[in-house]
């Protein structure tokens, strides 16, 4: 595979990879910042069809401002091939992180959740359907700050599209109305963030299968699996988001990324992000004190200070009577001519 040195004013630095399109590592020649260059593959740019898809991409991209999304500078065309110029962003994608356990505690998660939330609800602000919401999509770097990226199969909301009738997206995070083949609409990316959460979250898809058709059933069939997010110890407002957002009724699901920020953004308030653990299988739990309302107390426990009600200031008191015992014994044997 041969590559540019050049395109316009941008010196070609690193292949970074690619399909149908090609990522490079590039420098503006003018400004001297870097950037990345996606330039669409010979093979592509010979079909029609696949130019004005590039264009598409380009131009929906270049519509949006927003601090989670990855910014496109520039678009043009050279020897035939289209290109667009982006931001270069520093770290890695999603996938990368939740694999590598990279994605920090339940709170770091959230946020992360959170920032991606806020992309997606300001697309759809724009009238702008992703379609393709997955990790693989998702940049993060090293402070945790998360970037939407890939528009190549979003649409304009309202926009009827020739190949209706087939499925678009990535199996594991396809909505039923997608793997239907339906005309889609923000509900499909409700669900494929549901599907992303439950994967940061857990550290798993929700669904493994060995292929696109087993995939495709479970979603539209099989009821969904809770259980790795109670074993990751995820609150239980996140886990009931994660139910809403996987409805399988696009009506059932969350109607706007409002309503999914907010619910991301009280679980962070409330900062309950792991319930108490349950004890061990045949231990049996005893209440401290500490734990235990004033009624349920002995009545010579609601005498003492607060501060010694706790389980340290009970084996404080402990100590103190023991040792004053020991020492009334002491006394008793010395005035007995004993010791």
């Amino acid at each position: 595979m041969e590559h540019p040195s050049r395109i316009g004013k941008y010196e070609v630095e690193e292949y970074l990879g690619g399909g149908m399109s090609r990522v490079y590592r590039a420098k503006d020649s003018v400004l001297g910042r870097r950037v990345a260059l996606k330039v669409l593959a010979e093979t592509a740019a010979s079909d029609p069809e696949a130019k004005a898809k590039f264009l598409q991409e380009a131009r929906l991209a270049s519509s949006i401002a927003h601090e989670n999304i990855i910014a496109v500078y520039d678009f043009g065309e050279e020897g035939g091939r289209p290109f667009m110029v982006m931001e270069f962003l520093e770290g890695e994608s999603l996938r990368d992180a939740i694999e590598k356990r990279r994605t920090g505690d339940m709170a770091r998660r959230l946020q992360i959740a959170l920032q991606v939330g806020r992309a997606i609800g300001y697309i759809h602000l724009k009238k702008i359907i992703h379609r393709d919401i997955k990790p693989e999509n998702i940049h993060v770097d090293a402070l945790g700050r998360a970037k939407l990226m890939d528009f190549g199969i979003a649409k304009p909301e309202g926009m009827r599209l020739a190949n209706t009738g087939f499925t678009v997206g990535t199996p594991y995070y396809m909505s039923p109305e997608q793997v239907l083949g339906q005309d889609v609409t923000n509900q499909a990316d409700v669900y494929s963030f549901g599907v992303l959460l439950y994967e940061l979250l857990a550290g798993k898809k929700p669904i493994e299968a060995e292929n696109s058709e087993k995939i495709f059933h479970k979603i539209l069939y099989d009821p969904l699996n809770l259980e790795p997010l109670h074993e990751a110890a995820v609150a239980p407002a996140a886990i009931d988001l994660v139910r809403k957002c996987m409805a399988k009724p696009p009506a059932e699901r969350p109607q706007n990324f409002g309503i999914v920020c907010g619910a991301i953004e009280e679980t962070l308030r409330q900062g309950a992000l792991q319930p108490r653990p349950a004890p061990a299988a045949g231990v049996v739990e005893q209440p401290s004190a500490a734990n235990q309302s004033d009624d349920e107390l002995p009545r010579f426990l609601r005498a003492l200070p607060a501060p010694l009600r706790t389980q340290g200031g009970l084996a404080f008191l402990a100590g103190i009577t023991t040792l004053l015992g020991m020492t009334a014994i002491f006394f008793a044997l010395r005035l007995a001519h004993v010791i």
